[in-house]
């Protein structure tokens, strides 16, 4: 079970989103406490703004891996740097290396991207986004054979129409270069995606960047809050 800490939410959607160095790394530590294995994290400016810089990324990795103990992922998304020139050049300045960075393969220079963090020795969870044909993609590119995952996520934010979604999406991606799967959805759908994930015997994620509600629709206090109720949720729908 993957715990995603944060994403693009803000102090707004919650005092117990975290955001600094610290406070991700006091949420990383209480998720893999609850039973977390990894740690998915968007590295925030002072100002909150989500970046690729070295000067960010390296306190995040640091602070997360001395008190996570669990293997640390980043995200590249376009939208904390949309030039992906530029995006390579900050992935090149990185000297705190994450365990993995998450790649997404509808976004320009996906590939080029990715070919530079394996050169680097990190490795690359392929997030291919329902609804935007990068399933397809990722299916004949060359890359495949050597990322770490697939990040399958899906976008629909209806139960009903996630799960379709979901099933959709799985069925484009095929084999997927026989790489692992991990399923998730977002707000309103990433409890029934956990759901089939459990059922299909995918691994997933869980946390504060995919829902800030539990599967009975209380807010969520904390991300060890989701990884208990996710890993229950999903182990139940595995055992049936």
């Amino acid at each position: 079970m993957q715990v995603c800490l944060n994403g693009s939410r803000a102090a707004v959607d919650g005092a117990q989103v975290p955001l600094t160095p610290d406070e991700l790394a006091r949420s990383a530590m209480e998720a893999v406490a609850a039973g977390a294995t990894e740690v998915h994290v968007h590295p925030r400016t002072p100002c909150g703004r989500e970046s690729l810089s070295a000067r960010v990324v390296g306190p995040v990795v640091e602070a997360l891996r001395a008190r996570a103990g669990v293997p640390v992922g980043v995200t590249t998304g376009a939208w904390a740097e949309p030039d992906p020139a530029e995006r390579l050049e900050r992935v090149r300045s990185w000297s705190v290396l994450p365990d993995f960075a998450s790649v997404n393969w509808h976004e320009p220079g996906a590939e080029e991207l990715t070919e530079l963090l394996l050169t680097r020795g990190v490795g690359v969870e392929a997030g291919v986004w329902s609804g935007t044909g990068s399933a397809v993609r990722f299916a004949v590119s060359p890359l495949g054979p050597r990322v770490l995952r697939v990040l399958a996520e899906v976008t629909d934010t209806g139960p009903a129409a996630a799960e379709a979604s979901a099933h959709a999406l799985l069925a484009e991606l095929g084999t997927a270069h026989a790489r692992p799967v991990l399923l998730h959805g977002e707000d309103g759908g990433a409890w029934p995606v956990l759901r089939l994930a459990g059922r299909l015997g995918l691994a997933t994620r869980v946390g504060l960047e995919d829902t800030l509600f539990l599967p009975d629709g209380e807010r969520a206090l904390s991300n060890a809050a989701l990884v208990v109720a996710g890993l229950t949720e999903h182990g139940a729908q595995r055992d049936q």
